[in-house]
């Protein structure tokens, strides 16, 4: 039966109450939110579900960075499964276009939608009727896929190679060391984002800045964990950042210049920032990259960092 429109109700979460009623949905990052909601990175305006009765039939909610900050980041979206795939999409479509008129009024800018999805999801029927149907809600509001991405995880216990010694590696000593790094390595980037950035007009300088300012100048671990990687006749190669963000040790970021490419240096780099990660005894180690950036995927592989997830990343222009 085709769901009708005054049988379904869309609405924010009256508060932190209830979010066991958001929860009727499943998702892998549900165990993050009620710490999200404690910290100020959701709130429950932001925080929306589609009810038949008593049923939850689709929810959505945005995130932010820090508390009081405007929403990043549209990274929970969900549908029933249940339902007939068009019902589904219907359903997603209306609490989509409600949820964002409340949430992002005045035609504010869309935040990306990212999701998490299983590293087979195409060759399994089921999830791929799941993954798609979303799709086509937010292709149906106007958005388009930029990158779908690999999820990448070093496990404690696995290996880590010593150091080759082919490199000197220091701390990374202020924004203008790094973003002078960054810059040559945005030129020629396998990187969607970095792409993106490119194509809607900014110099390479300027798009090592954006990425710096709104993402790497945001973690709160500490800087001295940044290295810049040498030969040892002082010309640098490249660089790494290992962090930590609300979740997660981390990659945050890893480059070897363009001179440099081609000559095996990402394995030791990389190597240097597990290293850093690993000495702080953590369990594992997260990181990501773009499904068609295959150099930097072959080196986590190389490294023993498991490909354990995907996510795909879509925008509004």
């Amino acid at each position: 039966m085709t769901l009708a429109p005054q049988d379904l109700t869309v609405r924010p979460l009256a508060g932190p109450q209830e979010l066991g009623l958001f929860c009727r949905l499943p998702y892998v990052l549900d165990h993050e939110l009620a710490d999200d909601l404690a910290s100020g990175l959701r709130r429950p305006e932001w925080m929306w579900v589609a009810l038949r009765g008593e049923r939850v039939v689709a929810r959505a909610s945005w995130w932010t960075a820090e508390k009081g900050g405007q929403p990043l980041a549209l990274d929970f979206f969900d549908l029933d499964d249940t339902l007939p795939v068009p019902e589904r999409v219907g359903t997603g479509v209306r609490l989509l276009e409600t949820a964002v008129a409340a949430v992002l009024p005045g035609g504010a800018a869309r935040p990306e939608y990212g999701r998490f999805v299983p590293p087979d999801w195409r060759e399994d029927p089921v999830a791929r009727e799941s993954v798609e149907a979303r799709i086509q809600v937010m292709e149906r509001t106007g958005a388009r896929m930029l990158v779908e991405r690999l999820r990448l995880e070093w496990r404690a216990g696995t290996a880590v190679p010593e150091d080759s010694g082919r490199l000197v590696f220091r701390p990374v000593t202020g924004r203008e060391d790094l973003v002078a790094l960054m810059t040559p390595v945005m030129e020629g980037t396998l990187d969607a984002h970095g792409q993106a950035d490119l194509a809607s007009g900014l110099s390479a300088r300027e798009a090592a800045e954006k990425h710096f300012d709104e993402e790497l100048a945001g973690y709160t671990s500490p800087r001295e964990w940044w290295r810049t990687a040498e030969l040892p006749s002082g010309e640098p190669v490249g660089f790494v950042v290992p962090a930590r963000n609300n979740y997660n040790p981390i990659i945050a970021y890893i480059g070897v210049l363009p001179a440099h490419r081609g000559q095996g240096y990402i394995d030791d780099i990389l190597a240097e920032g597990t290293r850093v990660l690993a000495g702080q005894g953590v369990e594992r180690i997260r990181a990501a990259t773009d499904l068609g950036n295959v150099p930097m995927a072959k080196a986590f592989e190389r490294l023993g960092y498991v490909n354990f997830e995907r996510a795909f990343n879509m925008v509004w222009d």
